[in-house]
């Protein structure tokens, strides 16, 4: 990005920012600032305020996420001083403790240092914070077929799992070009939820887990014109994600053959819907587990309710809403929901987050 392109990214931003947040006395000398930090050094640096109204500004324009309405509870951690491997996952170890808060799930965004010269960039490996490893084996992947190349590359480096299908995999973390560092993520700090049916006993039997906060931490957070490439942020689950995707898809776990089969489902052809019986045997053991122990989920029709009501507000608030509307979409009884009727502006805003490169494909 030229000094130009940033100058012009960071005056629609401070702009845009300062007005929502009754300041606009203040952004002729803020532009200013910038103006001359551009000039002479090639980019500025966020004030806290900016850095926290502009991670909620990113949540806000995010058009995959049916979660925005909570946009603005956001809490927002600062964590540009952590420029070792070591400091960055301390942070990360509080972000975990800070979000999952005994399942009552906090919003939670840890801002690592900006992608400019002067600072060390500080790359997490890791698509999730908490994600289950994946091992390739004669018989087909143990684990989460999702993580067989990451879990391939900590195997390399010397970790090794229990090969269960539910090992925790380490936070692979890099500082610069500097050979990753790995590091265990403390059993205590990982809430996790047994799955169970309320009304088949047999489906504890079949030992299925999952994790209770979905941390993404492989995308750059972008605010002005700076990128950010370490942003781990979450929200809470929707149930489907869990249910009908980590658990349903073929290229997951693929767990709806042998649900239906513990049913007694006609599998032999697909006009029994013995994958929708099952789906949704997956998500009521879902929510219904989650609620058992006491951890914040949300349905998707609750969700597509609560988008809903994002819409109006921003409606309120002079804003349009951009979406994707085949992400909004929930996997499961999408035609009852009112997503399904609506087009969605596919615009693409800042600030916002954008996926990188993997770097186990560079």
């Amino acid at each position: 990005m030229s000094k130009q392109e940033r100058h012009e990214a960071a005056i629609d931003f401070i702009e845009q920012c300062y007005a929502e947040c009754d300041r606009e006395d203040d952004v002729d000398e803020r532009l200013e600032a910038i103006w001359h930090a551009i000039g002479r050094t090639g980019h500025y640096t966020h004030t806290s305020m900016e850095l926290e109204h502009g991670a909620k500004m990113a949540w806000r324009n995010s058009n995959r996420c049916i979660g925005r309405h909570f946009w603005d509870s956001l809490r927002v951690r600062d964590c540009r001083e952590a420029t070792t491997a070591e400091a960055a996952y301390d942070e990360l170890v509080s972000h975990i403790t800070t979000a999952t808060n005994d399942g009552n799930i906090v919003p939670t965004l840890s801002v690592f240092p900006a992608a400019v010269q002067e600072n060390p960039r500080v790359r997490i490996w890791n698509q999730q914070l908490i994600r289950y490893a994946g091992y390739e084996t004669d018989s087909g992947v143990v684990g989460d077929p999702d993580s067989v190349a990451l879990t391939s590359y900590c195997q390399s480096r010397g970790w090794s799992g229990e090969g269960t299908p539910f090992d925790l995999l380490p936070l692979v973390i890099q500082i610069g070009d500097r050979e990753p560092e790995l590091f265990e993520l403390p059993d205590e700090i990982v809430l996790e939820v047994p799955l169970s049916h309320p009304d088949y006993d047999w489906f504890a039997e079949l030992g299925l887990q999952w994790y209770a906060v979905p941390i993404v931490s492989d995308m750059i957070l972008e605010i002005g014109g700076i990128r950010y490439p370490a942003a781990p942020f979450n929200g809470w689950y929707m149930g489907t994600e869990i249910g009908s995707r980590d658990l349903g898809d073929t290229d997951r776990y693929d767990m709806l053959p042998e649900v239906a089969t513990r049913l007694g489902l006609d599998t032999t052809t697909d006009r029994s819907l013995w994958k929708d019986q099952a789906l949704t045997v997956l998500n009521r053991a879902v929510l219904h587990s989650f609620d058992t122990e006491g951890v914040r989920i949300v349905d998707h029709h609750t969700a597509a309710d609560q988008f809903k009501q994002f819409e109006s507000d921003e409606a309120a608030a002079g804003r349009s809403v951009t979406g994707d509307r085949s992400w909004l979409l929930p996997p499961n009884a999408s035609s009852t929901v009112h997503i399904f009727d609506e087009e969605y502006d596919e615009t693409v805003r800042t600030p916002n987050f954008f996926y990188r490169d993997d770097p186990l494909t560079m």
